[in-house]
């Protein structure tokens, strides 16, 4: 109320002071004051962009959660986000309308040289590779057009000089357990933290999303090859890195998946990849939904 009144006075002197005889009424400064707090809130404009989403991601958020994901991690509309192996879209197309045409979503891949140690990629899909950064960028500027996020893109171990204290955070969810699983053949989950470290300004956020393995599993069971990593683990790496640990939530918490020694997270839905031919399994693996995930959120150090 006090800004109002200051507004009204400060337009009211203004139109004395210039000369004319036209003076601003009570009325128009009234609406001046309404429309600088007309815009949505960041919680009222992601809720409009996730009910524009269509109805199968729509149906994906009991379990992925983006509203209270992305709030808990402080994402905000006009923000730099790096985005972690982003795929074919799934949070990029809720980021670009959300962070707006004043926001800027940096896609980031894999190393090219880690692709061939999956073992199941086809020659093509590995040359499709090389030029990820270009056909990603070009796929995703063309998803929403100038009414979304600046696109650009680089891969891990590659990442842009001019990038370097550019976001201001990073997101990586469900992103992690293979640079874990391939770190011996490569050191490529050390030069992803490193660049994900170097990305960021001093006070930027690093939000992980992941596949949670229960403490009582062995570490060998918890490598990232059953895409499941221990959340002592995952602390302790993005510390070393030189983070700061801020804080966790149950969000994505799904205490229905139960896994044993012989299950790998991708046994659950969307991939259901054990249960293709057996109608009773793809049943139960249903009834248990998306993996348990442990929700972490980091900071580079301000100073």
């Amino acid at each position: 109320m006090l800004r109002f009144f200051l507004l009204v006075s400060a337009l009211l002197l203004a139109g004395c002071q210039d000369g004319s005889d036209t003076a601003v009424s009570p009325e128009t400064a009234a609406d001046v004051a309404a429309s600088e707090t007309s815009q949505p809130s960041a919680e009222a404009r992601l809720a409009e962009v996730l009910a524009a989403q269509p109805e199968d991601v729509q149906a994906r958020f009991r379990y992925r959660n983006p509203q209270e994901t992305l709030s808990f991690f402080g994402i905000e509309p006009g923000m730099t986000v790096v985005e972690g192996l982003p795929g074919g879209g799934w949070y990029s197309k809720i980021l670009l309308p959300y962070l707006g045409p004043e926001g800027h979503l940096v896609g980031v891949d894999y190393a090219k040289e880690m692709f061939p140690l999956f073992g199941f990629f086809t020659e093509e899909r590995l040359a499709a590779k090389e030029t990820w950064v270009e056909d990603w960028t070009a796929g995703a500027a063309a998803w929403y057009g100038d009414e979304a996020a600046k696109v650009s893109a680089f891969v891990f171990g590659s990442m842009p000089a001019e990038m370097a204290g550019a976001a201001d955070a990073a997101l990586m969810i469900r992103a992690t357990h293979n640079l874990a699983r391939f770190e011996g053949n490569g050191g490529y989950l050390t030069q992803a933290t490193a660049d994900l470290f170097n990305v960021l300004k001093p006070g930027g956020v690093l939000g992980i999303v992941q596949h949670w393995a229960p403490d009582e599993m062995p570490d060998s069971w918890a490598d990232g090859s059953r895409g499941y990593l221990k959340r002592d683990f995952i602390i302790k790496v993005f510390e070393d890195a030189g983070f700061e640990f801020v804080a966790s939530s149950p969000v994505n918490h799904n205490h229905r998946d139960q896994p044993s020694e012989e299950d790998v997270v991708w046994r659950l839905p969307p991939s259901l990849a054990t249960s293709r031919e057996n109608p009773a399994l793809r049943a139960e693996m249903e009834a248990i939904g998306e993996s348990n995930r442990m929700t972490l959120k980091f900071r580079k150090p301000a100073g």
